[in-house]
C-alpha cells in the first residue's frame, strides 16, 4: 500500500517541488492550496509519475475551511503518513513603526495559525496509529532577527518553538517532527513580499547563485527516507554565498 502525504501550499514554490519529488518517490499527494487554477495543472502533472492524486482547495488561514476539507476526507484518504506544513510568506518589508497590520495578520494567520489549524486535524489520526511524519517548513528568519524582518521573523521564531513542542507532546507515540529551515530560495516568495514588484524581488537574488525550491525538496525527500530510529529534528539549508539571514559574498 502507497503512503499518502499531506502538502500544504503547493501551488508554487517548495510546496510544489516537494509534491513532485515525493510523487517521484512514490507517495500519493493530497495536495492544498488556494489557487484553484493552479491545482489541477499540478494535479496531471504528479499523475504523470504514477501517484493518485486529491486536490483541495482551501485557505490555511480560515478555520472553518480547514475543518471542512480535512474531516471530511474520502476513507481511502484518511490515513496520511506525512504532513508537510508549507504554506507560509512574507508580507512587507517595514520597521516595525511603519508597519501595516493587515501584513501582520496576513503572515501571523498563514504561518502560525494556518499551520495549526492543519496539525491539529491531522495529528489525532497519527496519534490513533501511532505513526507519521510532520515536516514544517521554518526559515533562518526563525533562528535570526533581521532589520524590518520583525513580524516575519517573529512568526518563523514561533515555528520553530512550535516544532521543538510538537516533537516533545508527540514523542510518545512514535510520531517523527522535523523543521527545514531554508536561507534564501528564488521562488514566488519575494514577488509576494514586494507585492508583485518583480524588478525589486529579482534585485534579492542578484550576484550570487540562490537556492531554488528543488534543493529544499531534496530535503524534504532526505528526511523522510530516514529509518523508523531516526528523526531529523532541525535543518538549516542555506546557499553556499549566504552565511546567515544578512551575509552574503555577491559578485558583480
Amino acid at each position: 500500500m502507497k503512503r499518502i502525504a499531506l502538502v500544504t501550499g503547493v501551488t508554487s514554490g517548495i510546496g510544489e517541488a516537494a509534491s513532485v519529488m515525493l510523487a517521484k518517490k512514490g507517495f500519493d499527494l493530497i495536495v492544498t492550496g488556494r489557487r484553484e487554477e493552479r491545482l489541477q495543472p499540478l494535479q496531471q502533472k504528479l499523475e504523470t509519475f504514477g501517484a493518485q492524486v486529491l486536490p483541495l482547495c482551501f485557505d490555511v488561514r480560515k478555520e472553518e475551511e480547514v475543518a471542512s476539507a480535512l474531516e471530511n476526507l474520502p476513507d481511502e484518504w484518511k490515513t496520511i503518513d506525512v504532513l508537510m506544513n508549507n504554506a507560509g510568506l512574507a508580507a512587507g518589508l517595514d520597521p516595525i513603526q511603519e508597519g501595516r497590520i493587515e501584513n501582520w495578520n496576513r503572515m501571523i494567520d498563514t504561518n502560525i495559525k494556518g499551520l495549526l489549524y492543519v496539525t491539529r486535524h491531522i495529528s489525532p489520526g497519527m496519534v490513533a496509529r501511532r505513526k507519521g511524519h510532520i515536516i514544517n517548513i521554518g526559515s533562518i528568519a526563525g533562528k535570526e532577527v533581521y532589520p524590518n524582518g520583525n513580524v516575519y521573523c517573529a512568526t518563523k521564531h514561533a515555528v520553530d518553538a512550535l516544532t521543538k513542542g510538537m516533537r516533545i507532546d508527540l514523542l510518545p507515540y512514535h510520531i517523527k517532527v522535523t523543521q527545514i529551515c531554508p536561507g534564501a530560495v528564488e521562488t514566488e516568495f519575494s514577488d509576494v513580499r514586494f507585492d508583485g514588484d518583480k524588478a525589486r524581488a529579482a534585485e534579492v537574488y542578484k550576484g550570487y547563485e540562490s537556492l531554488v525550491a528543488e534543493d529544499i525538496a531534496e530535503c524534504v525527500w532526505f528526511v523522510v527516507s530516514r529509518p523508523d530510529h531516526v528523526n531529523i529534528n532541525d535543518l538549516i539549508v542555506m546557499p553556499t554565498a549566504q552565511a546567515s539571514s544578512m551575509f552574503f559574498h555577491k559578485e558583480g
